[in-house]
């Protein structure tokens, strides 16, 4: 699992800095960058952080993590692709429950003595 969780801080980080990254380009410099805007631009850098996520934690077997990374991803697609209203709605529910979903599996238990972050996953009883 401490392999897990440091890929999944990895690839989170990556994201994160890419979206970040993009946004400022698209404030700072062009509000478009090769013709889409730069919040949408960084909106798709969300789904593939998710998707590449579920990946990760499919790899490993770890399918309850899967399920939540990869329903955010589905979600964030709706999002962006939605053309009526319910389409929006329903990936924005989808987000949220994906979320909770994520948040009720993981538990956080700090770092260990030796500084190195612990993670661990409950399981159903």
């Amino acid at each position: 699992m401490t392999a897990t969780t440091g890929l999944q801080g990895r690839i989170i980080g990556a994201g994160l800095l890419a979206a970040i990254g993009v946004l400022v380009y698209g404030t700072v410099v062009s509000e478009t960058i090769a013709g889409v805007e730069a919040t949408v631009a960084t909106t798709w850098i969300f789904v593939a952080t998710f998707a590449v996520l579920a990946v990760a934690h499919a790899s490993v077997g770890r399918y309850d993590l899967t399920l939540g990374h990869g329903g955010a991803a589905v979600g964030w697609l709706l999002v962006l692709l939605g053309t009526i209203g319910l389409q929006v709605v329903l990936g924005l529910m989808l987000l949220v429950l994906s979320g909770c979903y994520i948040a009720i599996r993981t538990v956080r238990h700090g770092t260990a003595e030796d500084g190195t972050e612990t993670g661990t996953t409950q399981e159903s009883a």
